[in-house]
């Protein structure tokens, strides 16, 4: 069982002002202070997207699409700014339906992100579908308008589709499963998804912390109905829960408080 109270705790003691505002918007629904948000935005290029650091020019999918996450978790997953960085995510799809990195970035990208590699082009091509679905969800929560980038989704899922062995695992990174799950439910191929997520199931005791994390919150976000695998996913974290609260992240002690967000995205 997740102790939320001690993971409060430790974003409150850890968290900067970024951190500590995304947990009041999970834990009450309170928007953020304007600068909390203009201090995310600063950062975007005039092509729509966000460079992968402050010395960067050259915007990066993976990086807009971890931008993305950070103002949806404070409530701000509309807007001009959204709608800037889905339609560059769009404009760079490549015309098979995936996202590859710019070959620019080859030299600072990681394994990931590396253009031109099959598994980083799985991974992008399902986190980029993933935000955009969550993005058009939150738009139109009910559907009722035609989606905005329709044809854009809809070759992404069925290039991952086809990507899909035929016992639903793929030929990628772990973070490609849960996010593939999501863009292939929002695309209505339920069956597949659902294969994805029994892989994932059957991974789920060998997956490290953060990567639970990950993808509790995620197949949460999305709503795919039926949460074993979320509930699954939340006893595992009660097992990895620190004595101080928080949960040890993959990229290092600095992301932390990151991933104890992560958790409690998933839980609360």
């Amino acid at each position: 069982m997740v102790d939320i109270d001690a993971a409060i705790g430790y974003v409150v003691a850890h968290g900067d002002p970024v951190e500590r505002a995304r947990l009041s918007y999970l834990r009450a629904g309170q928007q953020p202070e304007p600068q909390v948000l203009d201090r995310i935005v600063a950062g975007q290029t005039e092509a729509g997207g966000w460079p992968a650091s402050t010395e960067d020019a050259i915007s990066s999918i993976d990086a807009t699409c971890f931008r993305l996450n950070e103002l949806d978790d404070l409530g701000g997953l509309r807007g001009e700014p959204v709608d800037r960085a889905l339609a560059w995510l769009a404009s760079v799809q490549r015309p098979d339906g995936t996202w590859q990195e710019a070959e620019e970035l080859a030299e600072v990208a990681p394994a990931w992100a590396m253009p031109g590699d099959p598994e980083a082009t799985l991974y992008l091509t399902c986190l980029a579908g993933f935000w955009i679905t969550l993005a058009e969800f939150e738009a139109h929560p009910n559907f009722d308008v035609p989606a905005r980038h329709a044809s854009t989704l809809g070759a992404a899922a069925t290039w991952v589709v086809g990507q899909l062995q035929p016992d639903g695992t793929w030929p990628s990174f772990l973070a490609a499963g849960w996010h593939a799950a999501g863009l292939l439910y929002g695309q209505q191929y339920f069956y597949e998804s659902a294969r994805v997520q029994l892989v994932l199931g059957d991974r789920l005791p060998d997956m490290a912390p953060a990567d639970v994390a990950s993808m509790a919150a995620a197949l949460r976000r999305v709503n795919l109905g039926d949460d074993w695998l979320v509930q699954s996913a939340r006893k595992r974290l009660g097992e990895t829960q620190r004595t101080d609260g928080g949960w040890d992240s993959a990229e290092g002690p600095i992301f932390d408080v990151n991933t104890t967000l992560t958790v409690l995205r998933a839980c609360l």
